[in-house]
Protein backbone atom coordinates (compact mmCIF):
# COMPACT_ATOMS: atom_id res chain seq x y z
CA UNK A 1 0.00 0.00 0.00
CA UNK A 2 1.07 3.50 -0.63
CA UNK A 3 0.75 6.33 1.25
CA UNK A 4 -1.95 7.76 -0.09
CA UNK A 5 -3.86 5.13 0.38
CA UNK A 6 -2.69 4.77 4.21
CA UNK A 7 -4.14 8.03 4.80
CA UNK A 8 -7.33 7.74 2.96
CA UNK A 9 -8.30 4.30 4.73
CA UNK A 10 -7.63 6.45 7.99
CA UNK A 11 -9.60 9.12 7.70
CA UNK A 12 -12.45 7.03 6.30
CA UNK A 13 -12.38 5.29 9.29
CA UNK A 14 -12.32 7.65 11.59
CA UNK A 15 -15.66 7.87 12.46
CA UNK A 16 -16.89 11.48 11.69
CA UNK A 17 -17.27 14.01 9.13
CA UNK A 18 -13.97 15.39 7.46
CA UNK A 19 -15.95 18.33 5.37
CA UNK A 20 -16.98 21.58 6.47
CA UNK A 21 -20.81 22.58 6.61
CA UNK A 22 -22.32 23.90 3.97
CA UNK A 23 -23.15 27.69 5.34
CA UNK A 24 -25.41 29.11 2.83
CA UNK A 25 -28.01 26.39 3.23
CA UNK A 26 -27.86 26.66 6.95
CA UNK A 27 -28.69 30.17 6.67
CA UNK A 28 -31.62 29.56 3.93
CA UNK A 29 -32.77 27.18 6.01
CA UNK A 30 -32.68 29.25 9.13
CA UNK A 31 -34.64 31.94 7.35
CA UNK A 32 -36.90 29.93 6.20
CA UNK A 33 -37.68 28.33 9.57
CA UNK A 34 -38.19 31.74 11.27
CA UNK A 35 -40.32 32.84 8.25
CA UNK A 36 -42.12 29.86 8.76
CA UNK A 37 -42.46 30.56 12.84
CA UNK A 38 -43.53 34.06 11.94
CA UNK A 39 -46.33 33.04 10.23
CA UNK A 40 -47.66 30.83 12.26
CA UNK A 41 -47.48 33.55 15.10
CA UNK A 42 -48.98 35.57 12.77
CA UNK A 43 -51.76 33.33 11.97
CA UNK A 44 -52.32 32.38 15.50
CA UNK A 45 -52.97 36.20 16.81
CA UNK A 46 -55.43 36.39 14.01
CA UNK A 47 -57.50 33.21 14.78
CA UNK A 48 -57.12 34.34 18.74
CA UNK A 49 -58.11 37.91 17.94
CA UNK A 50 -61.35 36.77 15.30
CA UNK A 51 -62.33 34.24 18.45
CA UNK A 52 -62.32 37.19 20.77
CA UNK A 53 -64.30 39.18 18.74
CA UNK A 54 -67.30 37.00 18.27
CA UNK A 55 -67.27 36.35 22.18
CA UNK A 56 -67.69 39.86 22.82
CA UNK A 57 -70.21 39.81 19.98
CA UNK A 58 -71.84 37.36 21.08
CA UNK A 59 -71.45 37.61 24.93
CA UNK A 60 -71.31 41.78 25.52
CA UNK A 61 -72.95 43.19 21.95
CA UNK A 62 -76.13 40.92 20.79
CA UNK A 63 -79.31 42.18 21.93
CA UNK A 64 -81.35 41.30 25.36
CA UNK A 65 -84.16 39.17 25.00
CA UNK A 66 -87.77 40.86 25.58
CA UNK A 67 -87.81 38.33 28.97
CA UNK A 68 -84.39 39.23 30.15
CA UNK A 69 -85.26 43.12 29.74
CA UNK A 70 -88.81 42.60 31.58
CA UNK A 71 -86.92 40.69 34.50
CA UNK A 72 -84.50 43.90 34.81
CA UNK A 73 -86.87 46.15 34.90
CA UNK A 74 -88.66 44.40 37.72
CA UNK A 75 -86.09 44.36 39.70
CA UNK A 76 -85.30 47.83 39.19
CA UNK A 77 -88.76 48.68 40.65
CA UNK A 78 -88.38 46.35 43.15
CA UNK A 79 -84.78 48.02 44.93
CA UNK A 80 -85.93 51.41 44.21
CA UNK A 81 -89.58 51.62 44.64
CA UNK A 82 -91.76 52.13 47.81
CA UNK A 83 -94.84 49.85 48.41
CA UNK A 84 -96.76 49.15 51.26
CA UNK A 85 -96.21 45.34 52.31
CA UNK A 86 -98.17 44.78 55.70
CA UNK A 87 -100.82 47.96 56.78
CA UNK A 88 -101.51 45.92 59.82
CA UNK A 89 -97.91 45.83 60.83
CA UNK A 90 -96.91 48.32 59.15
CA UNK A 91 -94.32 47.43 56.52
CA UNK A 92 -92.95 48.68 53.91
CA UNK A 93 -90.26 48.47 51.14
CA UNK A 94 -88.12 51.43 50.51
CA UNK A 95 -85.12 51.71 48.39
CA UNK A 96 -81.97 50.53 49.53
CA UNK A 97 -80.17 53.54 49.21
CA UNK A 98 -83.05 55.30 51.70
CA UNK A 99 -83.21 52.05 53.82
CA UNK A 100 -79.03 52.68 54.26
CA UNK A 101 -79.33 56.71 54.96
CA UNK A 102 -82.20 55.58 57.68
CA UNK A 103 -79.92 53.10 59.08
CA UNK A 104 -76.97 55.64 59.24
CA UNK A 105 -79.14 58.12 60.88
CA UNK A 106 -80.34 56.28 63.66
CA UNK A 107 -76.84 54.95 64.36
CA UNK A 108 -75.94 58.54 64.39
CA UNK A 109 -78.64 59.51 66.73
CA UNK A 110 -77.90 56.42 69.11
CA UNK A 111 -74.17 57.28 68.85
CA UNK A 112 -74.97 61.38 70.15
CA UNK A 113 -77.04 59.69 73.07
CA UNK A 114 -74.66 57.31 74.52
CA UNK A 115 -71.84 61.09 74.47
Amino acid sequence: MTDTENTHKTTEDAGYEKSDVNVAKVIIYGIFGIIFLVAVLIFTWDYFTSVKESLVEDMVLKPQSASIRELRARETEELTGYKLLDETRGVYRIPIERAMELMADEAYRERLKKT
